[in-house]
C-alpha cells in the first residue's frame, strides 16, 4: 500500500488494510477454504503482496464462489487495489528416481538398452490419493502418455535421449483435464552414440571406453630386427612379423688388370687397378685393348679422298681426321609455286621449269583465289542456302543477285520492299498481290494500282480484295548513291576499280558489259575507259586508264598461249625504250617507242629455257626485273 499523505496529516495516519478470501461451493452453502491477508501497512513507494489459499473441490463439482470481504474500519485511506486472481491445479511435490536413486543416466551407446525402474514418490502436502499416468518426450517439449502404465513406478527400456515424467491427479478422471493434474520433477536420460569401430593394424586391439563412449587402441608394432647391408626388413602384416628379404651382391667380373674386395660399409664390391695407357695414334688410328695379352692393339688408315661436286673442294683435316670439304652450292633462285628448280650438276647451276594453273570458271557464290601454298586455285564460297518456306511461297535461286527469290503472298500479311531513286528520276511503285479483284489505298491518299514519286520515304498501300482477303506493301525508298571513283590500278595483269562511297554498282571496261566485281582479271595491256554505275539507274561516270604490265614468263612453243614476251600497252606512252638480256649480260633485244613482242629468238636461234632480264625505261621511269622462258 503507498503511503497516504493527506491522510498522514489529516487524521494522524492511514488504516492498514485488512481482506478475506472465502471459496464456497456453487450452492454458497459449502465454505471450502478461507484466508485472511492481515493488516497490511503503508508503505512509501506502491508495493505489490501476493496471497493465496489451497482447496479442495467437492465431487463432481466444477465451479466455485469466490468471496472478497473487507476487514478494515471505515475513515480515511481504507482503499485497496486487487490484480492477477488466478485458479490453478496444486498437487503434491513428487520426485522421480531412478533404481539408483537419481534423477538422470548418461550412457554410451553401447551401454543400451538400458532398464531400470522409475519411482514417482509424492510428499502427500497436497493430494490423500495418487492417480498415476507416466509419459515420455524426445525433445523436452512435446510428451506423450505411455499406454497402460498408471502405476507409481515405470519400468524403461532405454534405447535414446529421452525424458520421463508422471501426470498425477487426485481422482482418476481428472487425468484427462489438463486443469486438474500435476507433474512429477523429470527424469532425464542422455545416450551418445559412439563412433564406429576404427581401422586397426594387426597388432592394435579396440576397446569401447564407457567413461568417454570412445574407443581405446592399445597394442605396438613388433621391433623390426637387425639386418646385414644387402637385407631388406618389410613388415607382413598378414602374419604380423618383419620378412627379411636379400642376398650379398655377386662378386663383379673384373678386368685382367683389377681386383674386387667386398666393402661392408658402402654394400658393394670395390674394384682397384687401372688399365696400362693408350699409346700415342695418328687421327685415323684405333687403339684397341686385348684383354688377353693385357696390352693396346693399335689399327687403321687415313680415310680414302671423298667424290666431291663440281662447285666443291676436299682439303684433309687432322684435327677431325676427316677430309674437309669446302665450297656451296649455288643459292635456288626464288620461284613461284608452280615451278621446279633442278640443280644443274654439268652448268653447275639452277634450272627452272613450270606454269601457273588456268583460273577455273566459277559460280556467282564462289571465288578462285590462287593458293601459293598448295600451288592451285582455291574456289570458296557455298550456295546461299535455300531458306525455309511457309506453305504459300516458292524459292528460286537467282543467279544475277546470288540470291533466292521467293514468291508468293500470305493472306493479312505485311511486305516490305526497299527501292532505290535514281537523281532526276521517277520512280513508279507498283505492288504485286495475289488478291481476286484487288482495291487499293495508298497512304498518299490515291486509290490507283500504282503511283509514280520524285522523293523518297516510306510508302504503303493496303490491298483488300471481294473475299475479304487483304495485305499490306511497304516500299522503303531510298536516294541511290552516284558512284564516284577513287582509283584505277593494275595488279599484274588485272585492273583493279575503287569508288570513294559505296553502293549497288556495277564495273564496265568496254561500256557494254557490266559486272559487280570491281576487278577485272587477265586483260590485256593497253588504254581503257572505265565506267561505272548504279546498279537500277542509268547515270554512268567514266574514267580513261593505261593498262600496263610486264609477264612473268612467256612459252614459246606456238601453242597460241603466251607464246611471247608481249609488253602490251607500251606503245600509248609517248617515250620508251626497252632492253633484254641474258644472265650474263648479252644484249638480246632492244626497241624505242613502240609495241615490244620478243619470240625468244637472237639472231634467228632459239634461245635456252631459263631466266632473262629487262630494262624497261616509261617517260624516264625505269623498271627493272626478270622473266622466265620455257619451253
Amino acid at each position: 500500500m503507498k503511503a497516504n499523505s493527506f491522510c498522514s496529516t489529516q487524521t494522524g495516519g492511514t488504516i492498514p488494510i485488512n481482506v478475506s478470501f472465502e471459496i464456497w461451493d456453487a450452492t454458497d452453502t459449502n465454505l471450502l477454504a478461507s484466508g485472511v491477508t492481515g493488516a497490511i501497512t503503508e508503505t512509501s513507494s506502491p508495493k505489490w503482496e501476493e496471497y493465496g489459499l489451497v482447496f479442495e473441490t467437492l465431487s463432481s463439482q466444477n465451479t466455485v464462489i469466490l468471496k472478497i470481504i473487507n476487514n478494515g474500519v471505515g475513515g480515511c485511506g481504507n482503499d485497496l487495489a486487487i490484480d492477477d486472481i488466478e485458479f490453478k491445479s496444486c498437487g503434491d511435490n513428487v520426485i522421480t528416481t531412478g533404481t539408483s536413486t537419481s534423477n538422470s543416466v548418461s550412457l554410451c551407446s553401447t551401454e543400451t538398452p538400458y532398464n531400470t525402474t522409475l519411482t514417482a514418490t509424492p510428499d502427500f502436502s497436497v493430494y490423500k490419493t495418487h492417480f498415476y499416468q507416466w509419459q515420455v518426450s524426445f525433445d523436452g517439449v512435446i510428451w506423450n502418455d505411455i499406454a497402460g502404465e498408471t502405476n507409481a513406478s515405470l519400468s524403461v527400456s532405454i534405447s535414446m535421449t529421452s525424458v520421463y515424467r508422471a501426470k498425477i491427479a487426485q481422482v482418476a478422471i481428472n487425468l484427462n483435464n489438463p486443469q486438474c493434474v500435476s507433474f512429477s520433477t523429470e527424469y532425464q536420460a542422455t545416450v551418445t552414440t559412439i563412433a564406429a569401430a576404427p581401422s586397426l593394424e594387426c597388432w592394435q586391439t579396440a576397446t569401447v571406453n564407457t567413461s568417454t563412449c570412445s574407443w581405446d587402441i592399445t597394442g605396438t608394432q613388433p621391433t623390426q630386427p637387425t639386418i646385414d647391408c644387402w637385407e631388406i626388413a618389410t613388415f607382413n602384416t598378414t602374419t604380423c612379423s618383419w620378412d627379411v628379404t636379400g642376398a650379398q651382391a655377386i662378386a663383379p667380373t673384373t678386368a685382367c688388370y683389377e681386383t674386387a674386395t667386398f666393402n661392408n660399409v658402402t654394400c658393394v664390391w670395390d674394384i682397384t687397378g687401372t688399365q696400362p695407357t693408350q699409346p700415342a695414334i695418328d687421327c685415323w688410328e684405333t687403339a684397341t685393348f686385348n684383354t688377353t695379352t693385357c696390352s693396346w692393339d693399335v689399327i687403321g688408315t687415313q680415310a680414302t679422298l671423298p667424290i666431291t661436286a663440281c662447285y666443291e673442294t676436299a682439303t684433309f683435316n687432322n684435327t677431325t681426321c676427316v677430309w674437309d670439304i669446302t665450297g656451296t652450292q649455288p643459292a635456288q633462285p626464288t620461284i613461284d609455286c608452280w615451278e621446279t628448280a633442278a640443280f644443274n650438276t654439268t652448268t653447275c647451276s639452277w634450272d627452272v621449269i613450270g606454269a601457273q594453273a588456268i583460273v577455273p570458271t566459277t559460280a556467282c557464290y564462289e571465288t578462285a583465289t590462287f593458293n601459293n601454298v598448295t600451288c592451285v586455285w582455291d574456289i570458296t564460297g557455298t550456295q546461299p542456302i535455300q531458306p525455309v518456306l511457309n506453305c504459300w511461297e516458292t524459292a528460286t535461286f537467282n543467279t544475277a543477285t546470288c540470291s533466292w527469290d521467293l514468291s508468293g503472298d500470305q493472306p493479312g500479311l505485311t511486305f516490305e520492299n526497299e527501292l532505290e531513286l535514281c537523281d532526276s528520276e521517277t520512280l513508279i511503285l507498283e505492288p504485286e498481290t495475289g488478291i481476286a479483284n484487288p482495291l487499293y489505298l495508298w497512304n498518299t491518299g490515291e486509290t490507283t494500282e500504282t503511283i509514280s514519286i520524285t522523293l523518297s520515304g516510306s510508302y504503303s498501300v493496303e490491298i483488300t480484295g471481294s473475299t475479304c482477303n487483304y495485305e499490306t506493301r511497304i516500299f522503303n525508298v531510298s536516294v541511290a548513291e552516284t558512284p564516284i571513283i577513287d582509283s584505277v590500278t593494275s595488279d599484274g595483269n588485272d585492273i583493279v576499280i575503287s569508288t570513294e562511297n559505296s553502293g549497288n554498282f556495277l564495273y564496265s571496261i568496254n561500256g557494254n558489259i557490266f559486272q559487280p566485281n570491281s576487278v577485272f582479271y587477265n586483260i590485256e595491256g593497253g588504254r581503257y575507259t572505265i565506267y561505272v554505275k548504279s546498279q537500277n539507274c542509268s547515270d554512268i561516270v567514266s574514267q580513261e586508264y593505261l593498262h600496263f604490265y610486264i609477264p612473268k614468263f612467256f612459252t614459246p612453243n606456238n601453242d597460241a598461249v603466251n607464246d611471247s614476251f608481249r609488253l602490251s600497252g607500251i606503245e600509248a606512252y609517248g617515250k620508251s625504250q626497252v632492253s633484254i638480256f641474258d644472265r650474263y649480260g648479252k644484249l638480246l633485244k632492244f626497241s624505242r617507242n613502240g609495241s615490244f613482242d620478243w619470240d625468244g629468238t637472237f639472231k634467228n636461234k632459239h634461245v635456252p629455257t631459263g631466266d632473262y632480264w629487262y630494262v624497261v625505261i616509261i617517260d624516264g621511269q625505269k623498271l627493272t626485273g626478270h622473266f622466265t622462258l620455257k619451253r
